[in-house]
């Protein structure tokens, strides 16, 4: 089979969805099928991770043109994003997609609902984390009088919680409850008092464990992987619950809050009952490998009609 896919893979540190394809593309290969980037001749099925241009121009129209020309032709929708943070045209973009594409496969049942999709060709694949992440996982149940508490994001979105994340900077630097480490690239004019740099997975594996908590302050992510990375590590999530994909890949693993002091007593409370919420979050196991398993599976029911 020819499997195009829209985005090329990269190497650095970039986000879940540019992981995902890497991975994809590597199965496929090694599962015996020719997998192109470009629009060309031949091609069996178009999965599509993003309806905006690709690195050569082509969208989720030039898919349908496709089709046109070669009837054939299957394709399927991956909605990895659906515009939430400052990217309107991406979800104008997905709508228009619904009634298109040959299968959708939505990161959580929040996104589908988002963009308002009801039919019934489609799959709701939470993602998951590389295996990578559970090679040095923190296992330790006791937890320090001042716990270390830890984020990472590479997007410097304001919906990734930065307000929320210098109120708790401050917090920790007049009580000394918490000890809070910031790893990624921030905005403009934004700074925390222990911050990192975006690293590589391989960093990433090393550098996490160490700490006894995970914090997130975003909201109305479609398929957030920084939460899942945290779990695969070993470390409890105390998430922001008012909306996006979080809540739903968070239950089993940590405790929500909806503003600055439930952020506060949501931290405190898994502090207090940290083996319980260090067992939760220690049964979770799932890993890419199972989402690619599943992405393959269709691409291969799909093809065959």
């Amino acid at each position: 089979m020819k499997v195009y896919i829209n985005r090329q893979p990269k190497v650095g540190p970039w986000g879940g969805g540019a992981k995902t394809v890497n991975k994809l593309s590597e199965r496929l290969l090694n599962d015996g099928h020719t997998v192109v980037y470009q629009l060309q001749e031949g091609i069996d099925t178009i999965f599509c991770f993003d309806p905006r241009p690709n690195a050569f121009g082509e969208n989720v129209n030039h898919f349908y043109t496709y089709r046109k020309a070669f009837p054939g032709t299957k394709i399927i929708q991956r909605v990895g994003d659906v515009g939430t943070h400052g990217k309107p045209e991406l979800t104008d973009a997905v709508k228009r997609c619904l009634d298109k594409s040959d299968y959708f496969i939505f990161p959580s049942k929040w996104a589908m609902e988002y963009v308002n999709y009801s039919g019934e060709d489609h799959s709701v694949i939470y993602n998951c984390p590389m295996q990578e992440f559970y090679t040095n996982r923190n296992e330790r149940t006791h937890i320090p009088s001042t716990p270390r508490v830890v984020t990472h994001h590479w997007s410097t979105n304001v919906r990734k919680g930065f307000d929320l994340y210098r109120k708790f900077d401050d917090f920790c630097n007049e009580s000394g409850e918490f000890e809070f480490h910031y790893i990624g690239q921030v905005p403009r004019g934004c700074s925390f008092t222990n911050q990192s740099s975006p690293m590589s997975v391989q960093d990433l594996v090393t550098c996490l464990p160490d700490y006894d908590m995970y914090l997130t302050a975003s909201e109305e992510e479609a398929g957030a992987n920084h939460v899942l990375e945290s779990l695969a590590v070993g470390l409890p999530v105390v998430y922001k619950d008012t909306g996006g994909s979080i809540p739903e890949y968070c239950i089993h693993g940590g405790l929500g809050y909806s503003d600055f002091s439930g952020m506060i007593d949501s931290l405190r409370a898994v502090r207090d009952e940290y083996p319980r919420y260090k067992k939760d979050c220690l049964d979770y196991k799932d890993t890419n490998d199972m989402v690619i398993d599943k992405y393959c599976d269709i691409i291969r029911r799909v093809h065959e009609g």
